[in-house]
């Protein structure tokens, strides 16, 4: 009987996102792509310890478990490395109880064609040039912060998933699209303050990760509000005056924030860790870089040239999940 995926939440998590693979990862970028393959082989006995994007990950799985929410999520690991260096990494999801059954290795060959294949709702990689193919494709994708993880960052790495799957966005250019961050930019606070007090009512254009939040929010309204497994965050530099056209976006969209914190340029490092974030996903390398050493944080791209124009696809594909 042939398995379908039309009805799960499909996300795609690389090698080096699912488990720590900063040496292995060294060794290739130092020493070329025979003495990497001749590393794995040597140590594909050898467990790898969880990586950044592992507790999440594990948490998602859970879902499966629950009644009625078999298959729910699919989680596909997606490599780039060759086929015969995978028994390390099968090694290693079998150790830890990881129900990851399906993979994808490319030798090598772009994996934004297979993204799309396996409709994929989330990209997960620590490869920049990946995530940004993702990301100009429509596809929400992060960048997994591999510099500053360590064993400390994330809670558990016991038997039992957390109660609670926990996710933390920023607003503009992730959530949302960049059109209030660009008048920042260039024009300052004050002209995006006044900008978006007379645009309140006007929604805000979908960023490359709304569409992934309606997923959510709509997984989140199959439970009892009081007992959703799922819990999302806003943390945003945002502040008033320029809440107001976030609020009624979320409510255009018809999808559920549980936690909002218009920060108006706090830190939002401290903020992550009390909310305990599984990760959070932010559009500046400052902000994750800081998030990453108490949460698992992930970057996401803007969008090239090239890829401008998959805000309009966005906007319908939300449309369509609604």
């Amino acid at each position: 009987m042939e398995y379908s995926l039309k009805n799960s939440m499909v996300i795609g998590v690389s090698a080096r996102a699912l488990f720590d693979m900063r040496k292995d990862n060294g060794i290739f970028e130092e020493q070329g792509l025979d003495a990497y393959t001749a590393y794995q082989k040597v140590h594909e006995d050898e467990i790898l310890k969880p990586g950044p994007a592992f507790a999440l990950i594990k948490a998602l799985l859970r879902l499966n478990s629950l009644p009625g929410r078999a298959n729910r999520v699919e989680i596909i690991l997606m490599s780039r490395n060759n086929p015969d260096v995978s028994l390390r990494i099968f090694h290693s999801i079998e150790h830890y109880g990881l129900k990851i059954t399906r993979s994808v290795f490319l030798s090598g060959a772009p994996l934004v064609p297979y993204l799309k294949a396996f409709r994929t709702d989330l990209f997960l990689s620590a490869c920049e040039e990946d995530v940004q193919a993702a990301v100009d494709a429509g596809i929400a994708a992060g960048i997994i912060c591999e510099e500053s993880f360590s064993d400390k960052t994330i809670p558990f790495w016991g038997e039992e998933a957390p109660p609670q799957i926990k996710i933390a966005f920023d607003g503009d250019a992730v959530l949302f699209s960049d059109e209030a961050e660009r008048i920042y930019r260039e024009q300052g606070l004050e002209a995006f303050e006044n900008s978006e007090r007379e645009k309140a009512a006007q929604p805000l254009h979908a960023g490359p990760f709304a569409r992934f939040l309606k997923l959510l929010s709509d997984l989140q309204k199959e439970f009892d509000i009081v007992r959703t497994p799922i819990r999302t965050a806003l943390v945003t530099a945002r502040s008033a005056p320029a809440h107001e056209r976030v609020i009624r976006t979320l409510r255009a969209w018809d999808v559920r924030i549980d936690e909002a914190f218009f920060l108006g340029g706090i830190t939002k490092r401290e903020v992550l860790s009390a909310f305990g974030a599984q990760i959070f996903f932010d559009d500046q390398q400052i902000h994750t870089s800081q998030a990453s050493e108490v949460v698992p944080a992930a970057r996401v791209p803007l969008r090239s040239m090239e890829g401008s124009a998959a805000i309009y696809r966005l906007e319908r594909r939300i449309n369509e999940v609604s």
